[in-house]
C-alpha cells in the first residue's frame, strides 16, 4: 500500500515552527507542500486532503476552515486554487503557530491566515478575528470524531482535543459552518460514516441541496468516511453520489484517488464512476 503522507527523516527543530516539541517535515501532493506536523499526537492524513479536495472554490472568492490544526487542508486548497482567500480557525494556540509556519514556509502567508479561537465563540468574537458571518463562499471542516463525555481520552492532551468535542459538538460546528457562510455558500464536510446521520439533522433547515459522497477504503468494503456538502438557503433534495474507491485490490491507490492525492486534481462529487 501506497503510503501518506511523504514523512522525511528530519526532526525539525522547534525553533523553526515556534513551537514546543518535535516535529516531522511531511509532504503532501506529491511533494507540493511541507508542511510540519508534531511527531506526537493528532496527525493530518489523507482526510484532510480529500476534504480540501472536495471544495468547489473557483478564483477570488474566500473559503474558511473550522478545526484548521497545522494547517493542512487550509494550504492544500490554496495549492489548488491559487487567487483565494482562505482562513482557518483553531482552537490549540500552539497548532496556530505551526499553521502560520507551514503557510510562511510555503509561500501562501498573504492569501491564507490562521487565528486563534473557537466555533462557539460568539459573532462579535469571531468578528473581531476578522472572521466576519456570512461572508464565505466555503466553509470546510473536518470536526472532532468522539465525544468527550462518552470517550475514553487519549493520553496526549493535543490528539484528544483534535479528536473529541471537547466544550462542543457536532452540531455546534455545524451551526457554526452556517452561520458563517454566504447565502448560498457550500458547507463541507468529512466525518465518519456513521456520524451520517447527525450531520444530516444538524444541516436540516440551515443547508440544502446536500450531496452525500461516501468514501470506500476499497470495493465491496463499507464506507469509512464520508463528506458531505450542502449549500446554504437551498431547497433541492439530498443527492446521494457514488463515491470513491480509495484503494484497489494491489492495496495501492486507485487512479482517481491517486490523482486528488498525489497530484492535486479536484475532487468532484458528480464525476460519473
Amino acid at each position: 500500500m501506497s503510503g501518506f503522507p511523504e514523512e522525511t527523516a528530519e526532526k525539525v527543530p522547534a525553533a523553526k515552527a515556534s513551537f514546543e516539541g518535535a516535529f516531522t517535515d511531511d509532504g503532501f501532493l506529491g511533494g507540493r507542500l511541507q508542511l510540519l506536523q508534531p511527531a506526537k499526537g493528532y496527525r493530518a492524513g489523507i482526510d484532510a486532503v480529500l476534504l480540501a479536495a472536495s471544495v468547489p472554490a473557483r478564483h477570488g472568492e474566500r473559503a474558511l476552515e473550522a478545526g484548521s490544526g497545522v494547517g493542512v487542508a487550509s494550504l492544500c486548497l490554496a495549492a489548488r486554487v491559487p487567487d483565494l482567500a482562505i482562513a482557518g480557525l483553531e482552537l490549540q494556540p500552539g497548532l496556530v503557530r505551526v499553521a502560520q509556519e507551514n503557510a510562511r514556509r510555503n509561500e501562501c502567508q498573504t492569501r491564507v491566515s490562521f487565528h486563534e479561537g473557537d466555533v462557539g465563540a460568539s459573532v462579535r468574537d469571531l468578528a473581531a478575528l476578522g472572521l466576519a458571518p456570512q461572508s464565505w463562499h466555503h466553509v470546510f471542516m473536518n470536526p472532532p470524531f468522539h465525544d468527550a463525555a462518552a470517550s475514553t481520552l487519549p493520553p496526549d492532551a493535543g490528539k484528544a482535543q483534535a479528536h473529541m468535542t471537547l466544550g462542543s459538538d457536532l452540531a455546534d460546528w455545524v451551526r457554526f459552518a452556517c452561520v458563517m457562510a454566504r447565502p448560498k455558500g457550500t458547507v463541507s464536510i468529512v466525518h465518519r460514516a456513521d456520524a451520517l446521520s447527525q450531520i444530516l439533522v444538524a444541516l436540516e433547515g440551515h443547508v440544502g441541496g446536500i450531496e452525500v459522497f461516501p468514501l470506500w477504503p476499497a470495493a465491496g468494503k463499507p464506507a469509512s468516511r464520508v463528506i458531505v456538502r450542502g449549500i446554504r438557503g437551498s431547497r433541492a433534495p439530498l443527492t446521494l453520489r457514488p463515491g470513491l474507491v480509495l484503494h484497489g485490490r494491489d492495496g495501492r491507490f486507485t487512479e482517481r484517488a491517486e490523482n486528488i492525492l498525489r497530484h492535486g486534481a479536484p475532487l468532484l462529487l458528480d464525476q460519473p464512476v
